[in-house]
C-alpha cells in the first residue's frame, strides 16, 4: 500500500512521475543530439576539420620521429610528445568555431523560432545541440588519431600505446571545454559570423597567453613565480599542456621555474588539480550559457 504525502499523492506515483519526467529529458536532448550530429556529418567544417587534423596528425608523426629507429618511428610515446603542439593550436580552433556557430546559426537561420516552438525546453535544446557537436568533434578526432595510431602501430608496434591512448582521451576533454566555451559566445551573439569572429579573437587569446603571453608578462610586471603558475593553470591550454608531460612521465623542469614550483609545491596532487581545471572549463561555460539561454526572453 503506498503512503501518502501532504499533497495527497502517493510516493510511489510521484516517483513514476519524476522517472517519466527524467526519460522525457534526456529523449529530447538525445533527439536534438542526433539531429546536431546528423548535420555536423554533412556540413563542409566536419569534413575539412577532419582532413586537416588528420593530414597533419601523421605528417607530425612522421616528422617528429624521423630518424629514430629502423623505419623512422620509434612509438608511441614520442608520437604523443610530437602532436602535444599541434594540439593545443588545432583542437581548439575546431571546438570554438564549432560550438560559435551552434545558436547564432540557428537563430541567423530563423530556424530557432521553429526549434524553441516544438515540446522541449530551452535546456533541453542546448544540452542537444551541446550533445551532438561533441560527439561530432570526438568523431573527428579519433579519425585523425586513430590513423596515425593504425600507421604507428604497423611501423614499430604497440610500444607506448597507453601514453598514445592518455593522449587521445585529454585532447577530447579539451575539446568539450572549448565547445563549451564556443557554445556560451553562440548564445549571445545575435549572427553567425560574430560569433566565429569572437571566436578566433578567444582562441587567438588564450594560444598566445598560453607561452608567449606569459613569458612577456612575467618581464613586464614582475611576477613571481606563484603568480605565474596561477595564471599558467587558469588557461585551459597551458593546464593540458602541462597534464600532459606529466602524463608521458616526463620532468616539469623543461617549463622552467614555473615547473619546477608546481611539482615542489603540489607533488602527486598536481595532475589532478589540472585535470579539475579543464574539466571546470567544460562545465562551467556551459552551465552560464544555459542560464543565459534560458533567461532570454527572445530568440
Amino acid at each position: 500500500m503506498s503512503t501518502m504525502n501532504l499533497n495527497g499523492v502517493s510516493r510511489p506515483e510521484n516517483q513514476s512521475k519524476n522517472r517519466v519526467t527524467h526519460l522525457s529529458f534526456v529523449r529530447s536532448i538525445m533527439l536534438i543530439a542526433r539531429r546536431e550530429f546528423r548535420d555536423a556529418l554533412s556540413s563542409k567544417w566536419f569534413l575539412l576539420y577532419t582532413i586537416a587534423f588528420t593530414t597533419l596528425a601523421i605528417g607530425v608523426s612522421f616528422l617528429s620521429l624521423a630518424g629514430s629507429g629502423e623505419h623512422g618511428f620509434a612509438g608511441f610515446g614520442k608520437t604523443a610528445a610530437g602532436l602535444l603542439n599541434l594540439i593545443m593550436l588545432v583542437v581548439p580552433l575546431m571546438a570554438l568555431t564549432a560550438g560559435a556557430g551552434t545558436i547564432a546559426g540557428e537563430r541567423e537561420r530563423g530556424t530557432l523560432l521553429y526549434l524553441l516552438a516544438q515540446p522541449l525546453s530551452r535546456t533541453e535544446l542546448l544540452l542537444g545541440k551541446y550533445v551532438g557537436l561533441a560527439i561530432a568533434l570526438i568523431c573527428s578526432l579519433c579519425i585523425g588519431f586513430g590513423l596515425s595510431a593504425g600507421l604507428l602501430a604497423w611501423r614499430a608496434g604497440g610500444v607506448g600505446a597507453g601514453s598514445f591512448l592518455m593522449l587521445v582521451v585529454f585532447a577530447s576533454v579539451l575539446a568539450l571545454s572549448m565547445l563549451s566555451l564556443g557554445v556560451l559566445i553562440s548564445v549571445q551573439s545575435r549572427r553567425a559570423g560574430v560569433a566565429t569572429g569572437i571566436s578566433l579573437f578567444v582562441w587567438l587569446g588564450l594560444v598566445f597567453l598560453s607561452d608567449l603571453g606569459l613569458m612577456a608578462g612575467t618581464v613586464l610586471f614582475k611576477l613571481r613565480v606563484q603568480e605565474v603558475f596561477a595564471l599558467a593553470i587558469i588557461n585551459p591550454l597551458q593546464a593540458f599542456k602541462m597534464n600532459v608531460i606529466i602524463n608521458l612521465n616526463a620532468s616539469l623542469d623543461v617549463l622552467g621555474p614555473v615547473g619546477m614550483y608546481a611539482s615542489q609545491e603540489f607533488g602527486e596532487s598536481l595532475p589532478w588539480l589540472l585535470t579539475g581545471v579543464i574539466v571546470l572549463w567544460c562545465l562551467l561555460p556551459l552551465a552560464v550559457a544555459i542560464m543565459i539561454f534560458r533567461k532570454r526572453g527572445g530568440i
